[in-house]
């Protein structure tokens, strides 16, 4: 049966799997989100160069928006009085809003104190002094209105101190209950989030407090942070199966395809990364031949599409040839195509894993997609 989320929401359902693998729906209050789900990264209010209508007819079903910019500017009660984040940026889908937390601790020569009751840092839009608390994360939140909310926390970069991934995770789980006792929005989700890194006993640990405070979800936050590939898939191998089967489980911060597969396979339901459009911006496309650089000279006079497989603009109307003109002419035509291509791409993966867990064939599904993307392009 669903599970009952916050004020009587229905959150997540799972309807099938396939070894560890899950497919399932997230219901939230403006609408459902099949899982598993690419969340597209709408950072400052928008999906980098791409419109609303583009970015849901590539297939997505949720974005992601950051509450650290979105805080700064424009700001949440200009937001909130504009009608909420979905009307603002003209996406009548769901949102998830992260904490700051990451932009926080990713920015660290701004960060200027960090103690039990929060953190304190210099904004990156003026250097003047701010401040986040789990409760004006909560507020902050609330504000945009968006359906699912996160928890601030504290995410340390790989190699630290064992001491200091510790206190991460101490003062992830303190703030977490404060949260969780604050006010949100109407029908808003929270999810907690657990750190611990790759070490087992405090990555256990952190688990076992954040899921004994009991929200609507659960992320892994503190992996793909530096940590080599191997040891982070191994990490979510026997971490994901320790977060509550009935809640959504999100990795936070993957986008690459063979990422996407390597999460899916091990338990996870949601995602998210700026990559498909960072990539889009800077002339590299993700194909099922594998990643072609487009500033590279041989594609001077490819006449063949991106990639054949797929029925985006890019690759309906346009030769590798064409693309290469605009990415090396930095026009504002290629970055948009090859980020609109690039983001159809891993939501087709996406869409691919769910449908070959609801047949039984995930195993089969990665096998074929990982020796078609090392092929010749």
């Amino acid at each position: 049966m669903p599970q009952k989320g916050a004020e009587g929401v229905k959150a997540f359902e799972v309807t099938a799997t396939d070894g560890a693998a899950r497919a399932g729906v997230l219901h939230t209050g403006h609408g459902d989100v099949p899982t598993p789900a690419f969340m597209p990264v709408g950072t400052k209010a928008s999906v980098k160069s791409l419109h609303p209508d583009e970015v849901r007819e590539a297939g997505a079903a949720i974005l992601l928006g950051n509450t650290y910019h979105l805080h700064f500017r424009p700001g949440e009660d200009l937001i909130a009085e504009l009608g909420g984040l979905h009307a603002f940026m003209g996406w009548d889908g769901p949102i998830l809003t992260d904490s700051g937390g990451f932009q926080v601790f990713s920015l660290r020569d701004t960060l200027l104190a960090v103690d039990d009751e929060g953190v304190t840092f210099r904004s990156v839009y003026d250097g003047d002094r701010a401040r986040l608390t789990p409760e004006l994360v909560a507020a902050i939140q609330s504000k945009l209105g968006s359906d699912v909310a996160m928890c601030l926390d504290v995410c340390p970069p790989a190699g630290v101190p064992r001491e200091e991934l510790e206190r991460a995770v101490r003062l992830t789980t303190t703030w977490a209950a404060r949260q969780r006792d604050a006010p949100r929005g109407p029908g808003q989700l929270v999810f907690g989030i657990t750190q611990g890194g790759v070490d087992r006993d405090l990555r256990a640990r952190s688990v076992q407090e954040v899921t004994a405070l009991g929200f609507d979800g659960y992320a892994l936050g503190g992996l793909s942070v530096g940590e080599p590939r191997p040891e982070m898939v191994e990490a979510v191998e026997w971490s994901a199966p320790m977060l509550p089967a009935d809640r959504p489980r999100y990795f936070m911060g993957i986008g690459d395809p063979d990422g996407i597969l390597d999460v899916i396979a091990r338990g996870i339901d949601m995602f998210d990364c700026v990559l498909p459009t960072r990539m889009g911006r800077t002339g590299t496309a993700l194909t099922s031949h594998g990643r072609l650089n487009l500033r590279n000279a041989r594609f001077a006079r490819d006449l063949r599409p991106l990639d054949e497989r797929c029925p985006c603009p890019a690759c309906t109307r346009f030769s590798r040839a064409y693309l290469r003109h605009l990415t090396n002419q930095r026009e504002l035509l290629g970055l948009r195509l090859l980020s609109l291509h690039n983001l159809r791409f891993l939501l087709d993966v996406t869409l691919g894993a769910r449908s070959a867990i609801e047949d039984g064939r995930l195993a089969d599904f990665s096998l074929e997609m990982r020796r078609r993307m090392v092929s010749e392009a």
